[in-house]
């Protein structure tokens, strides 16, 4: 069974970098053919894509963010990294990782972690 934990602060300044962690359990993040993803959903919106990083260390991320965000990864720890600069009160929202194969939907979720962007 595999399980995803993100973990970071829940606070963050405007202008500042959010950083969350993703660890891993129960599955190799190199494992073919999965995509270790982020997504997000803001207070009384929808889930949001982020983006994510491949089995093959690969990235790819939601045009509208692509400028401010960055996804990498700790193979010896098997955990995924998520940075979003720049950061404004639109980026207040409940963070999720999730497990993805191409072309299906999610299969493995984390809780999920709340993170507002305030002063």
């Amino acid at each position: 069974q595999v399980q995803l934990q993100e973990s970071g602060p829940g606070l963050v300044k405007p202008s500042q970098t959010l950083s969350l962690t993703c660890t891993v359990s129960g599955g190799s993040i190199t494992t073919n053919y999965y995509y270790w993803s982020w997504i997000r959903q803001p207070p009384g919106k929808g889930l949001e894509w982020i983006g994510y990083i491949a089995y093959s260390g690969s990235t790819n991320y939601s045009p509208s963010l692509k400028s401010r965000t960055s996804i990498s990864r700790d193979t010896s720890k098997n955990q995924f990294t998520l940075q979003v600069s720049s950061v404004t009160s639109e980026d207040t929202a409940v963070y999720y990782c999730a497990r993805e194969t191409g072309g299906s939907p999610v299969d493995y979720w984390g809780q999920g972690t709340q993170v507002t962007v305030s002063s």
